[in-house]
């Protein structure tokens, strides 16, 4: 159970950066994977430079996460500009074949820049073991599950109450009828992919916080797990992609006890994507959109 509360809030975070951007601008961004993995690099380097001049750790993991949510957002906003905006009239397999290449950019970017040698997080937390009923659990465990529930609810409060957060929730139900009200959908777009790129930035942090080591292949592995998250979820759904990350975790964590190899996970968790969509092939708590002609 400790094990799948950690591994699900990750989920959930990162599933609700797919599901942001799927509601918002009706397509499926399988950059974001790679923009969690450059995330990751930007929070390192950061961390390393914050860390070279002091050691309190309160200040350095403020200092990255704030440091890494500027250039991600930066980034976010460059690729819905240059890569999906030109594309909104194309085909949908337009834009994701362009979602596609987006993200092999920028795993090379960083492949070519950076390479390939593993690196290590630097320990924005410190370390202490606990034990309660028998179970051993440690302050980082603790830290990720707060942290996320604390960032989904206060989400859900902005996306309820704060002026933006109505706005992203009228374009995600009739953009037109949003622009013919003085909405901008242009700036709603890019606002929605800029909080996902910061989705992608917590979930790092609490990702590295339990699993310190990384690649530039992070990233597509982040990729497939956060899209099934919010898949069987219900993408586009926020709530859906918080539910769908932690079944995910539940499949990863309890799977592994009752299979010869643990390696058939994946094989699992897809089966459970695939009987979860033809039973209800809008995901657990999606929607079925009704278009009036």
């Amino acid at each position: 159970m400790v094990n799948l509360l950690q591994l699900g809030s990750i989920y959930g975070l990162l599933a609700i950066g797919f599901s942001i951007v799927y509601g918002i601008a009706g397509l499926v961004n399988f950059a974001h994977g790679m923009i969690f993995m450059c995330a990751t690099y930007f929070l390192y380097f950061f961390g390393v430079l914050t860390f070279s001049v002091t050691d309190q750790q309160g200040l350095a993991i403020l200092a990255a996460f704030i440091g890494a949510s500027v250039l991600i957002s930066i980034l976010a906003v460059i690729i819905e500009k240059a890569a999906y905006k030109p594309l909104r009239s194309a085909p949908k397999v337009s834009v994701i074949v362009s979602s596609v290449g987006v993200g092999m950019i920028l795993e090379y970017a960083v492949l070519n820049f950076v390479g390939p040698n593993p690196h290590r997080m630097p320990a924005f937390v410190t370390e202490r073991k606990f034990e309660a009923g028998g179970i051993n659990f440690s302050l980082t465990i603790i830290l990720i599950v707060v942290a996320a529930i604390a960032v989904m609810l206060i989400l859900n409060l902005f996306i309820k109450k704060s002026k933006l957060g109505i706005a992203l929730q009228a374009v995600s139900q009739d953009s037109l009828a949003a622009g013919l009200m003085g909405i901008s959908t242009d700036f709603i777009t890019s606002a929605a992919f800029i909080l996902g790129a910061i989705m992608a930035t917590i979930g790092a942090i609490l990702y590295h916080a339990a699993y310190p080591t990384f690649t530039p292949y992070i990233g597509a592995q982040i990729n497939w797990w956060s899209f099934t998250a919010a898949v069987i979820g219900g993408i586009g759904s926020i709530k859906g992609a918080i539910l769908g990350g932690y079944l995910l975790a539940a499949v990863n964590v309890i799977s592994p006890m009752f299979l010869p190899v643990s390696s058939w996970r994946d094989v699992v968790a897809f089966g459970v994507l695939i009987i979860i969509l033809l039973i209800k092939p809008t995901g657990l708590l999606g929607k079925k959109l009704i278009q009036r002609v």
